[in-house]
C-alpha cells in the first residue's frame, strides 16, 4: 500500500510517500532527502532542508505513524504546516 502527503511551503513542493514494504520518503521539489528503509512497524521520522525566498535554510521534519490508518505531520523549523487542521 502506497500513500502520498504533499504541501507547498515558501514555493518549494514538500512530498512525503509511504510505502509498507519500501518505507518513507521525503523529497523537496522533487530531490530526495531522506528515506527509510524496510518494512516500517512503529512511528518513523525524517529530515530535511530547504532554502527559503531570502536565502535562509529551514529545516524540515517528518513524523509518520498510526495504528489504523497512516498519519503525516510536516513540520518547518518545528511549526506545524500539515496537515494545517489539527488542534
Amino acid at each position: 500500500m502506497k500513500k502520498e502527503f504533499n504541501v507547498t511551503y515558501d514555493g518549494h513542493h514538500i512530498q512525503v510517500i509511504n510505502t509498507w514494504f519500501n518505507g518513507e520518503k521525503l523529497y523537496v521539489d522533487g530531490k530526495l532527502q531522506d528515506q527509510n528503509l524496510g518494512l516500517g512497524l512503529s512511528r518513523a521520522s525524517l529530515t530535511g532542508t530547504l532554502r527559503s525566498s531570502n536565502d535562509v535554510i529551514k529545516n524540515i521534519k517528518v513524523r509518520i505513524g498510526g495504528n489504523f490508518s497512516i498519519q503525516c505531520r510536516i513540520f518547518i523549523d518545528n511549526v506545524l504546516i500539515y496537515p494545517t487542521n489539527v488542534e
